[in-house]
């Protein structure tokens, strides 16, 4: 399925990305209120990160991603479980049955999508007073290493920015209307990350191949030569796992 964002030449690289932190997953699910056997669409699936997270907690999901290679991971990833399902489909789109699930969760997907026409379409799937989630994991910048990656992006791309991805959901979600007052949680988690595999993860960052155009591959360079010179088989990467989660009014 086309769409504006690409992913396919970003989909192995993909596989490298962290997981979310467990203690904000077992929180969102606590809140919510679900149980082993509700019913999750999973939007953005990607290769299945969330995914098999929530599977893992034996939730049913049905994971829904636009981008072939993306899904065509998510697939192999998820092969041997029979509490998931993929799909072709979009945030905007899913192409799933009304009032169908208990949960709509984005992982690192909702800055991606047209967030209002997503937010009218999670309440469209979502059984009544069902609940909608977005999360993402952000990298905790005043860390030596992420604060010295950081100054290499900007060198050659001063006016670098993160997007939505690092706003304020609340304000957002509650101008649709739609939904009952939002929960923020926030819990870090620390990822252990061979060199290889944390440049191959920064590979895999379209936000930052989107903004850099012609320096992406300078840029990844630059950040492959300076973790190189640490001279250290694997690194500590502090993220912070960041969740907005609404019930359907």
């Amino acid at each position: 399925m086309k769409t504006e964002w690409d992913y396919t030449t970003l989909a192995d690289a993909y596989l490298k990305r962290p997981d979310y932190a467990d203690a904000a997953i077992d929180a969102l699910l606590a809140v919510s209120n679900q149980q082993a056997g509700a019913k999750v669409c999973d939007v953005g699936a990607g290769v299945a990160h969330l995914t098999l997270m929530l599977a893992a907690r034996n939730l049913v999901v049905t994971a829904v991603e636009p981008n072939d290679a993306m899904r065509g991971n998510g697939i192999k990833r998820t092969a041997h479980l029979d509490n998931v399902q993929w799909f072709e489909g979009t945030g905007e789109d899913s192409g799933q049955a009304a009032q169908r699930f208990d949960l709509v969760t984005f992982g690192s997907s909702f800055n991606v999508c047209d967030r209002q026409a997503a937010l009218r379409e999670t309440a469209r799937i979502l059984r009544p007073r069902g609940w909608f989630a977005c999360m993402w994991n952000h990298r905790q910048l005043d860390d030596a290493i992420q604060s010295r990656i950081e100054a290499i992006i900007r060198t050659h791309l001063p006016d670098y920015g993160y997007g939505s991805r690092r706003e304020e959901q609340t304000p957002v979600i509650d101008a649709s209307g739609l939904f009952g007052p939002v929960v923020h949680l926030d819990s870090r988690v620390v990822h252990s990350q061979e060199i290889d595999e944390c440049v191959e993860a920064w590979r895999s960052h379209a936000t930052l191949e989107r903004q850099a155009g012609t320096a992406f591959k300078r840029i990844i360079d630059d950040i492959e030569e300076y973790l190189r010179s640490l001279d250290t088989a694997s690194i500590e990467i502090p993220y912070s796992t960041n969740v907005w989660l609404a019930q359907l009014r």
